[in-house]
């Protein structure tokens, strides 16, 4: 886990997120604490509980991008799923448990994918060698002789087996490396991907039965390959990463998955909010109080049965979210509540904050479109004026109809770029200045059209 103090892991957050500096700093804690975590003492290291955070504020004001980055901040396996989908036991929905098992299937990507990396020189050299030997057949001289003589002499049948002599082969091998033979194809045979056995069960809560049918059925059946005719380029790129997976040492990918799950998996629960309420009796309700209940165990610190083995959530990160309009987090249950000791209120976004956002950024929208356009080879600039224009169209539209935070500004630059957007690549002119008077002109029939722009913006 990188040493980052709680200063620099806010300061990181501000390059992508603005404002929410509540939030940023419980969050920079919590990730903090864990490195603290990992150096107390062994004895008092397990007694040391996560602070899972809930975050508090209306949708589009960065409460999923702050834990989506707080993740890659940690190199964590990151999930985020809405607790919506879970539903009590006995009604249709998917098992709480699903989203450790999907958490260890990410991990176990991660780690497998760095390891590979790892090896890839290694891989690389080892599969040079085996596209050269498809490039130089084998003589086949030293199947004249009988088996007892291939039994008394393996060295001299290695020296028989060579396929051709040194400089031919070393030859060949600067010409791959020259690129000289790029164009070239060669026969290849390649693995076929297995057709999923009993998939159609997974999404029906009875993923316990998907664990390991599919690995005990899938052995039962020899691997089928097929010959593929591919330039020698693509034969390369295959061969290397057949090689890899073969060097990668699955057993500790899986041992090193389970540990980064256990001591540094994060879980984001989007919408808790929709699954709160304890008066109710019947209907839904008594379905959202028993997803609480099913959600309680996971939250607290239980063990999880998973295709790679058994995994612990007692330190896995919880962050909740949701906009808590028509509830409010007393209304989970109290169990649950106590789990979740930090809470943090995201405050609403405006027009300065909006205006902070099309430009600051890393990852600024005004950005993201010149770095479109400029594929075109159109430089697009906007002045000032325009985008104070842009900010405040975006705050009166979230006024008059639903408050969507920083996800308007999407709608309206679409809108605003739309002409742009369509015409680019016939456009002689390659500089496009947007101004105020060409944002108004765009967007402000729209804007003042409510019905319209409750569907347009």
């Amino acid at each position: 886990m990188r040493r980052l103090t709680p200063r620099e892991i806010v300061s990181a957050l501000d390059k992508y997120i603005i404002s929410q500096n509540d939030a940023k700093r419980s969050v920079a804690i919590a990730l903090r604490n864990r490195w603290r975590r990992q150096q107390v003492p062994d004895e008092l290291r397990e007694e040391i509980a996560p602070k899972n955070i809930i975050l508090i504020g209306p949708t589009g004001v960065g409460k999923t991008e702050i834990a989506r980055r707080l993740a890659r901040l940690a190199d964590s396996p990151f999930l985020k799923i809405e607790a919506s989908k879970f539903t009590e036991v006995g009604y249709v929905g998917r098992d709480v448990e699903s989203m450790v098992r999907d958490l260890t299937e990410l991990a176990v990507n991660m780690v497998k994918t760095k390891a590979q990396e790892a090896v890839q020189g290694k891989a690389h050299r080892i599969a040079e060698e085996r596209l050269l030997d498809i490039l130089l057949p084998q003589k086949k001289e030293a199947h004249t002789l009988d088996r007892a003589e291939n039994e008394e002499k393996p060295l001299e049948l290695v020296r028989k087996d060579t396929a051709e002599p040194p400089s031919t082969r070393e030859k060949m091998r600067r010409m791959l490396r020259d690129g000289k033979l790029d164009n070239r194809y060669v026969d290849l045979e390649v693995a076929e991907r297995p057709t999923p056995v009993v998939e159609i069960f997974s999404s029906a809560g009875l993923e316990e039965m998907d664990i390991n049918l599919k690995d005990m059925l899938g052995g039962l059946f020899p691997k089928q390959t097929r010959k593929r005719k591919v330039k020698v380029p693509e034969a390369m790129e295959i061969l290397t990463q057949e090689e890899a997976q073969r060097l990668v040492d699955m057993d500790k990918v899986v041992k090193q998955a389970i540990q980064k799950v256990e001591q540094s998996g994060i879980i984001f629960l989007d919408e808790i909010d929709k699954i709160a309420g304890r008066q109710g009796g019947h209907g839904p309700d008594v379905s959202r109080e028993g997803v609480q209940r099913d959600l309680l165990p996971i939250v607290e610190g239980c063990t999880v049965t998973t295709k790679y083995g058994m995994v612990k959530t007692d330190h896995i990160l919880f962050i909740a979210s949701g906009a808590f309009h028509t509830s409010k987090p007393s209304d989970l249950v109290p169990e649950l509540q106590g789990r979740f000791p930090i809470r943090v209120e995201l405050k609403s976004l405006g027009k300065d904050e909006f205006v902070r956002i099309l430009t600051e950024p890393k990852n600024a929208l005004i950005l993201q479109y010149q770095a479109l356009l400029k594929t075109e080879g159109i430089d697009l600039e906007f002045d000032d004026e325009a985008v104070c224009a842009i900010a405040q169209i975006a705050t009166e539209v979230n006024e008059r109809t639903e408050n969507i935070g920083a996800r308007r500004l999407h709608t309206v630059m679409e809108r605003l770029l739309d002409d742009i957007l369509f015409d680019a690549p016939d456009v002689e002119n390659n500089k496009i200045i947007i101004d105020a008077a060409y944002v108004h002109k765009k967007l402000e029939s729209i804007k003042q059209d409510e019905d319209l722009s409750r569907y347009i913006l």
